[in-house]
């Protein structure tokens, strides 16, 4: 049987990695002996006829083709355009985002709008063929895993791009569990431990409270924000250099691709700097054509002070998911025996002295925050596999799961933190005379009214025995599996009369759509490999 690999689709970047028989998870470099790919993907010449451009290859000429080449669409997968995170990404990305007819966030690349999923299958099949190349031997199965904060539509998106990629999703991990199975916290010494994991990527951030007892890792809470991420500290740089050159120049370089991705790039560097060093200094000569001829070059020293100073109310946002977490969790900072660091946003120091204020301790560094999760992908493959019997995972619902109820009211069936699978019932009856279908519409969110939570979709149930308003009643099963996937099942009592779906979230990409994109993607590939016909 082929084996599964592991992946980790980062925001910033993404890693492969398989599980070894006798010697555990290992990071798979392919014939160019990179650990980790950069998550961008860049079109070239025309879209239907240019070549595909992803990790290093197309990060190296995003500065001259910033149309063309999507960062971070991690961010975007899942995602409505309205939503105020991707305004805030929308409004410094070199490309554009746009609204699909559903009202997702996709791309454009020239005339072509192009969904998030389709952007990350370019990544997936590229990790997919890193993979092949050091096993020497197909591969068509991963693990892959997602945010522990992320929801339902995210979830199904991120499966979506698996099969664009032509890769079996076998197994929807989050990423907090992986980095703790790789840790292998479990093997540091007998009895139950408690520990956390703090996950601050590049896009996304999460918290896990885990106990780890016996080789079995249990998730106890979760949360987090899923629009937290190193880009945002990036964006508050390049915002805080935008205006203060507009107030200098008059110059708005917002209407400047490539002078937005020269910034981009720079405050990825200065960032990065930062975190060993007490300045930097940005320095792009040419930046802007400027007024007339006069062309525009820019010199700026920042200090760590100052870009902590820009970035606090990021900083800020970390502690509320925490607490949140271990107050799930029935737990104390005191409580937690050890924080295990992820994300390469983790490295920042400021981020570091927010989580020993936090947790009352240090972080552990003993992984690589931008190889653990992927190991971790591996090491449950491995599980998957019957290769590695050692770990017994343990997770819980990110979110609360409920219906309408009312005009805009919300009745909670499954509630955060439950541990997975699960599987609840809710009793309710018609509200009219003769009423002969109901149609009950899930949610999935905190707040007490829809309005503040994401639809996930409707089930209706047609047929129904006529009756008195009340005296016909519908049993509701909502089911929740260890992937955090959804069904739910709507039955009549008295005829016993259900109607089942596997809610498939509202938007995101129809098997219509699925089966038209991979049909070109084969296409495509099939005009590529045919040798020219002779003249």
């Amino acid at each position: 049987m082929a084996r599964i690999i592991g992946i980790d689709l980062g925001t910033t970047n993404s890693c492969v990695a398989v599980f070894e028989s006798g010697s555990g998870p290992r990071v798979l470099t392919g014939s160019a002996h990179v650990r980790t790919t950069p998550s961008v993907v860049a079109y070239t010449g025309e879209r239907n006829s240019g070549e595909v451009l992803v990790g290093e290859k197309a990060l190296r000429q995003a500065v001259t083709n910033p149309k063309r080449t999507i960062l971070g669409s991690k961010r975007l997968i899942g995602r409505k355009v309205n939503a105020k995170d991707v305004g805030s990404f929308a409004r410094t990305a070199p490309f554009r985002i746009v609204s699909a007819p559903n009202g997702d966030a996709w791309v454009r690349v020239d005339d072509t709008p192009i969904s998030p999923q389709e952007v990350a299958s370019h990544v997936l099949r590229d990790l997919r063929a890193q993979a092949e190349q050091s096993l020497g031997e197909p591969v068509t199965r991963a693990v892959v895993t997602v945010p522990a904060y992320f929801d339902e539509s995210q979830r199904q998106a991120t499966r979506d791009a698996g099969t664009i990629a032509g890769l079996d999703i076998y197994r929807i991990l989050n990423e907090p569990t992986a980095a703790a199975l790789a840790y292998g916290a479990h093997r540091v010494r007998a009895g139950r431990r408690i520990i956390a994991v703090f996950d601050l990527g590049g896009g996304t951030f999460d918290i896990s409270i885990m106990s780890v007892e016996n080789n079995v890792f249990e998730v106890l809470a979760t949360n987090g924000d899923s629009a937290l991420g190193g880009d945002d500290w990036d964006r508050a740089l390049i915002e805080h250099w935008v205006d203060s050159i507009f107030d200098e120049y008059r110059v708005d370089l917002t209407s400047d691709p490539v002078a937005m991705g020269r910034l981009k790039e720079a405050a990825e560097s200065a960032k990065k700097a930062l975190s060993s060093e007490s300045s930097t200094t940005l320095q792009l000569p040419y930046l802007h054509a400027g007024s007339g001829a006069k062309p525009l070059h820019i010199e700026r020293k920042i200090t760590r002070n100052e870009f902590n100073a820009l970035t606090a109310d990021l900083l800020d946002r970390l502690s509320a998911p925490c607490y949140r977490a271990m107050k799930d969790a029935g737990l104390a900072a005191s409580d937690i025996e050890e924080v295990l660091l992820v994300g390469g946003m983790s490295r920042a120091p400021a981020v570091q002295v927010a989580v020993e204020s936090i947790f009352a301790q240090p972080a552990s560094k003993a992984a690589n925050p931008d190889e653990v999760v992927a190991l971790g992908a591996a090491a449950h493959a491995g599980i998957l596999a019957g290769d590695d019997e050692e770990a017994t995972l343990l997770d819980v619902a990110p979110h609360t799961i409920g219906i309408k109820v009312g005009s805009t009211g919300f009745a909670a069936i499954i509630t955060r933190n439950s541990m997975l699978p699960v599987r609840e019932h809710k009793l309710f009856a018609t509200n009219l005379d003769d009423q002969d279908f109901v149609e009950v519409e899930i949610y999935q969110g905190e707040s007490e009214s829809i309005t503040g939570n994401r639809k996930l979709g409707q089930v209706r149930l047609g047929g129904l025995p006529r009756g008195k308003a009340g005296t016909v009643r519908i049993k509701l099963t909502v089911t929740v599996d260890v992937e955090s996937i959804l069904s739910v099942k709507a039955t009549e009592l008295s005829t016993g009369k259900s109607a089942q779906v596997r809610i498939t979230p509202s938007g995101g990409l129809s098997e219509g759509d699925l089966e038209e994109i991979v049909e070109k993607r084969r296409t495509e590939a099939m005009s590529v490999a045919r040798p020219p016909e002779d003249d």
